[in-house]
């Protein structure tokens, strides 16, 4: 698994938000650690959320983010009709996969927000009826969203990973470290 940490400087907020988002994301890289495909795939709770399910949602949110700050098109937009393929692999998706292209997502967010001339720079929110109609939001935001949003649903991942097997995740930060 190749992680994206940014070279922090103090006092250097861009790469502190980078590092929190890229904590999260380790977080919930590590869930599938040891896991057999069938295993991630599995769904141990009354939820439909599988391991193999959040990466792949997750990976594709933050597709979905950057590209909205870049205002470009998303290539992976979904539909009410396939929304719900973007909680599980489908045929011929695989968790390396999914990994790899969670690792160009997260390489081509740091770019990104590397290359911004300020934080402070914004974009706009899409319509929808959960965000207020005609507002932007800051690069800032953006970052904080990612860290929220990465955090929810590895917090998710770890209650799963632990019904599947009792791993926590400080065993599973440990297990990567060896």
């Amino acid at each position: 698994m190749v992680t994206h940490v940014p070279s922090e400087q103090p006092g250097d907020e861009r790469g502190a938000l980078l590092a929190f988002v890229e904590a999260q994301r380790g977080g919930l890289r590590r869930v599938v650690l040891g896991l057999t495909e069938e295993q991630a795939a599995s769904r141990p709770s009354a939820s439909e959320l599988s391991l193999s399910g959040l990466l792949k949602h997750v990976a594709e949110v933050e597709l979905n983010w950057l590209r909205l700050a870049q205002q470009r098109p998303n290539e992976k937009q979904r539909t009410m009709e396939t929304w719900g393929d973007s909680f599980r692999l489908v045929e011929g998706e695989s968790i390396p996969q999914t990994l790899a292209f969670w690792d160009e997502v997260a390489a081509e967010t740091t770019e990104f927000i590397r290359s911004v001339p300020s934080l402070d720079d914004t974009f706009p929110l899409p319509e929808a009826p959960w965000f207020p109609k005609d507002t932007s939001v800051s690069m800032r935001w953006l970052m904080l969203h990612l860290i929220e949003e990465i955090a929810r649903h590895a917090g998710h991942a770890d209650i799963i990973r632990e019904s599947l097997d009792g791993k926590t995740a400080f065993e599973l930060v440990a297990e990567a470290g060896a």
